[in-house]
């Protein structure tokens, strides 16, 4: 029994008798229509599908302002993937669904939170760049201390070595001036010790060479020498420039330091003590008002008072104005000087 079965599309098609439920179709020019919905042939488009465009735009969000956050930063995107036809550029606005089919869902467009995305975005990359930034001035503070701290450490070094330079400089010219010094006190000392041991050569020739001492003679009348083992050296009257009145006013007996000086006579003494070029001075009285001066004395035993003849009052010396150990001996009467010699001679002594 022949039956009616709606074709595919939508036609009723007539089966022929005796056939099965699913027999040969021969379909017609008429009955063949072109193929709606999703079997639509596609149609190939240029450039990049816009399933790109939304994988590009997501890119570009997950960059940032700041920076590119690494994957842990990133907050998680949702994304729905386009369907087929979409992905290959299809017209879905040429596409229809066929009759009693749920219409198409349009999938082009990412469901993506953007300016929500794009600000947390923004936020990660500002807050990376933010942590260089203080990474690079904290690295760039401490090299800025280290090479505020190498440069005092420069500093303190170069104030100690040139410290210890002047240090040594300091020690090497007080050494050269100790060492000055002690050569100076040195060649003094030598220069010294060569004068003394001319002096005591020219002293010792000149003693071998002087006349034998004459001998201690007494008057008979109560008189002295002034001193014995003397030796005659300048007389009364000599001219020469060491005498301050042009000519020698007495008589030298010179004699070792310390040998004692005797009183000519017996007197008194009027006066002892300094008495500038002529040394240390006693001058004796004697009893008919002659003076007798006695000068360049080392020591006065007596100083004043009444003293007999021959008595010592005093010692050898080389006080004052002198060139060497001697006794000058004046004799004055009336305020003027005479020859001591031949006052002496006058007395009965032997000079």
């Amino acid at each position: 029994m022949a039956s009616n079965s709606p074709a595919p599309d939508g036609t009723d098609v007539q089966e022929a008798p005796n056939a099965g439920a699913w027999g040969e179709w021969n379909p017609t020019e008429d009955s063949v229509r072109p193929v709606r919905g999703k079997h639509r042939t596609l149609k190939p488009r240029g450039g990049l599908a816009r399933s790109s465009t939304v994988l590009g735009v997501g890119v570009i969000a997950a960059v940032g302002a700041g920076g590119i956050a690494t994957a842990q930063d990133r907050p998680q995107v949702s994304i729905s993937m386009p369907s087929l036809p979409d992905l290959m550029g299809g017209d879905r606005a040429s596409d229809t669904a066929p009759t009693g089919a749920p219409a198409a869902t349009d999938t082009r467009t990412a469901e993506i939170p953007q300016q929500a995305d794009a600000q947390g975005q923004g936020d990660a990359g500002e807050a990376l760049r933010n942590r260089i930034l203080q990474q690079a001035e904290s690295q760039q503070d401490a090299t800025d201390t280290q090479a505020l701290a190498d440069a005092e450490r420069t500093a303190r070094e170069a104030a100690a070595q040139e410290a210890r330079t002047q240090k040594e400089a300091a020690d090497k010219e007080a050494e050269t001036v100790r060492a000055a010094a002690e050569k100076a006190a040195a060649d003094q000392a030598a220069a010294e010790k060569t004068a003394a041991d001319e002096a005591d050569a020219k002293a010792k020739a000149e003693a071998a060479s002087a006349p034998a001492p004459a001998p201690v003679a007494k008057s008979a009348g109560s008189f002295f020498l002034p001193t014995s083992a003397y030796t005659l050296t300048s007389r009364y009257g000599a001219a020469g420039s060491m005498w301050s009145s042009g000519h020698h006013t007495g008589l030298d007996f010179a004699a070792p330091t310390g040998t004692p000086v005797k009183a000519v006579g017996a007197g008194k003494i009027t006066s002892a003590g300094w008495s500038g070029a002529y040394g240390y001075r006693i001058v004796l009285q004697l009893n008919d008002g002659t003076e007798i001066w006695y000068c360049h004395l080392s020591s006065m035993s007596v100083t004043s008072g009444a003293v007999g003849a021959g008595e010592t009052i005093g010692r050898v010396g080389a006080t004052g104005n002198v060139t060497g150990a001697h006794l000058h001996l004046e004799v004055r009467k009336g305020g003027s000087t005479m020859d001591p010699m031949a006052w002496l001679n006058s007395k009965g002594l032997s000079v």
